[in-house]
């Protein structure tokens, strides 16, 4: 993000990243032409982190909460065991042809489950546990979605949480609900003793969170 880091150095990094598939690259086309906000799309960079993180984990199951157009999404699957699952979650119906066509142009409609609705009450009726989990929703439910997936996350399983900095106003006088919402939520995570967690700061800060 241009507030944390300069334009070269995000240039930089963006050129010292592996590339993404030409699936990936249709797919936030796409979302930059078609989309509102298109920025919330998790882009090269952090993909590219999500899709290598999975591949060093190789997961039976994940559980993404905030889909967008499905990018991350693609990028978590890229590391599914041959019997891997990826569940996602949006509350936003209007995006799902997008999805739905990146899925099957990437071949994963049988290792992809999409749900539309409300995260918070469609998490206490999955069956799963789980080896990763991502959250990347509404920032004020931060804290009730941790508190949803942490007995869902197997022992030596990870969530990853996104935009945990905020554009840099987790360390600000600002006083919006947002970033009040996120405060509390890395408030609660350092606090908590079932985990390990540090912040990284890819694109928007990215909480990697492990189970112990």
């Amino acid at each position: 993000m241009s507030e944390l880091l300069s334009n070269e150095i995000e240039d930089y990094i963006h050129i010292h990243c592996s590339e993404v598939s030409s699936v990936l690259q249709r797919l936030e086309r796409k979302t930059y032409t078609d989309v509102l906000m298109p920025r919330m799309l998790s882009g090269k960079v952090q993909g590219t982190f999500l899709s290598i993180i999975s591949r060093m984990m190789q997961p039976k199951r994940i559980l993404e909460i905030g889909t967008f157009t499905g990018y991350s999404a693609l990028c978590l699957a890229e590391g599914l065991s041959n019997d891997g699952l990826l569940v996602t979650i949006d509350i936003n119906e209007e995006r799902e042809d997008i999805i739905q066509e990146a899925i099957q142009e990437a071949g994963l409609k049988k290792k992809i489950q999409t749900f539309t609705g409300n995260a918070l009450h469609l998490i206490p009726q999955i069956d799963e546990i789980f080896d990763i989990v991502f959250i990347d929703a509404d920032k004020i439910n931060y804290c009730n979605y941790f508190d949803l997936v942490i007995d869902k996350v197997r022992t030596g399983g990870i969530i990853l949480a996104d935009n945990v900095l905020w554009s840099g106003k987790v360390i600000s006088e600002k006083r919006d609900k947002d970033t009040e919402a996120l405060k509390e939520f890395n408030k609660k995570v350092q606090e908590d003793s079932r985990v390990d967690n540090v912040i990284l700061s890819i694109r928007d800060g990215i909480t990697l969170i492990y189970k112990k």
